[in-house]
Order: structure tokens, then sequence, then C-alpha cells
């Protein structure tokens, strides 16, 4: 699906189809969540305990990384 970034005040943002924010229950004020990956951008409702989970990831992957470089060998 073709989405265009459009000039909202100072910002950027975008205009999600009704038919997608019907099919993912998303409404005005609700959050998102973007992230990298290796094809690009990816948009998904944000979740709570999933940003928890990757904030407890990200403070391991510092503790243990070369622990976790040696396990990646």
């Amino acid at each position: 699906m073709k989405l265009k970034l459009r000039k909202i005040g100072n910002s950027l943002g975008i205009t999600i189809p009704k038919e997608v924010l019907e099919k993912f229950k998303l409404g005005e004020g609700d959050s998102l969540s973007l992230f990298e990956t290796r094809e690009g951008i990816q948009l998904t409702p944000y979740d709570p305990e999933f940003e928890k989970a990757m904030e407890i990831y990200r403070e391991g992957s510092i503790k243990y990384k070369n622990a976790l470089r040696e396990l990646a060998k």
C-alpha cells in the first residue's frame, strides 16, 4: 500500500486509509510503533508489553555484548 508523507504544521505525517484503521481497530489518539527492518520500516500498533520486553533486551544486549558476540560465532 502506498502512503504519502504530507506536511502537518512543522512536521510530516501520513494518512492511513479507513479500511486499515478498521481492520486494526485504530483510532485518533492511538499510538503506533515504528521499527527499522532490513526491508525498510514497519509500522505496528503500540504494545506496552512488547516495549517492556525490548527494553529488557536492550539492557541485556549491552551488559552481555561480548558473550552474545561469542555465541553468534
